[in-house]
């Protein structure tokens, strides 16, 4: 992984929907949408019901999600979904 990637893993209760490299994301958070980019500070969120997008090699792909958690730290984009 390039320090202009993230790793990103979307998982829910029964299985895992996507683990990639990606440039960027899009998340639903309960405050707002929010993207996250390399290098982003650490956080954890609660997900509102949305769209979760996501960039690889200039190509858009998204999941639609009732809700959830993400954590961002170190590159690592983590996202539990229901």
């Amino acid at each position: 992984m390039r320090n202009s990637e993230l790793q990103l893993n979307i998982i829910s209760p029964e299985k895992k929907l996507f683990s990639g490299t990606v440039s960027s994301v899009v998340i639903p958070g309960i405050q707002g949408r929010f993207g996250v980019f390399p290098d982003h500070a650490p956080i954890i969120s609660s997900l509102s019901e949305g769209e979760i997008t996501y960039n690889i090699g200039g190509t858009e792909q998204s999941i639609e999600v009732k809700g959830g958690i993400a954590e961002v730290i170190q590159n690592i984009v983590t996202i539990c979904v229901i």
